[in-house]
């Protein structure tokens, strides 16, 4: 199995819901208070003879109008063209902004020949959901010209792709597990977003569930160490990937 990660760039983001580029060596935060900065990190991964695309970012152009997460996928020596999956942990705009491309004359499917796998409640909650995370006009384009595959409790999609219900971050947000027999991936999307989160128990404000999205990341994090999970982190800063090991008093390190 072969992971790619695909840097869509650094964002400070407010109240607002508005993600605004960010360069560390640059920008100061102090200019941005009341922000979060993130990076985000969409993953594309060679799963035997299919490509898997897990979240799609923010969807976001370069100058010339292409889609910079085409961009990544081409660098990385591949079509966008044939992505087989686009596996959704849930679908706040950061994540799933890329899903379309939007350019000024309205949108397309950022990836026509793939089909769109996404958790049914977080679906239909994501309808009604007053949030400006949420962007249904998006959804809507989705309903009438993707190939959509609504899942429900944790289950396997294929033999080797598991998703897992979490709940968490959103109410309905899901993982994801491949397994291709030798090589284990593990995606938890929002539950473990940053390696940083598995060295500290902290609730976020930002979840829906933060005791349930920390008791989470306990959990995950015991069963990267012993089932040996390479971990991908989507908005990781300092690691994208990593393997997870105990320390010597216990605590989790990511290597």
């Amino acid at each position: 199995m072969q992971v790619f990660t695909l840097y869509e760039g650094s964002y400070s983001v407010a109240a607002d819901k508005k993600f605004i580029p960010f360069n560390p060596q640059t920008d100061s935060p102090k200019d941005r208070p009341g922000s979060l900065f993130i990076h985000v990190n969409p993953f594309l991964v060679k799963l035997g003879d299919k490509l898997l695309l897990l979240d799609t970012g923010l969807g976001y152009s370069n100058q010339e109008g292409q889609l910079i997460l085409h961009e990544n996928i081409k660098k990385a020596g591949f079509n966008p063209d044939d992505v087989d999956y686009v596996l959704m942990s849930h679908l706040h705009f950061d994540h799933a902004g890329g899903m379309v491309h939007q350019k000024e004359n309205g949108m397309e499917l950022s990836f026509p020949n793939a089909t769109y796998v996404i958790q049914r409640g977080e679906w239909e909650g994501a309808f009604t959901n007053s949030s400006s995370s949420y962007r249904t006009d998006i959804f809507d384009f989705l309903q009438r010209n993707a190939t959509l595959v609504f899942v429900d409790e944790t289950d396997n999609l294929t033999p080797e792709i598991q998703h897992i219900l979490t709940g968490g971050h959103t109410p309905f947000h899901q993982a994801w597990l491949l397994n291709d027999g030798e090589d284990k991936v593990f995606f938890g999307g929002d539950v473990l977003p940053e390696p940083e989160e598995l060295l500290k128990k902290f609730i976020a404000k930002y979840d829906y569930d933060g005791r349930r999205s920390m008791e989470l990341r306990e959990e995950f994090g015991h069963s990267a160490v012993k089932e040996h999970w390479n971990c991908l982190f989507y908005h990781g800063k300092s690691k994208a990937t990593g393997f997870i090991e105990l320390g010597e008093e216990g605590q989790f390190k990511v290597v």
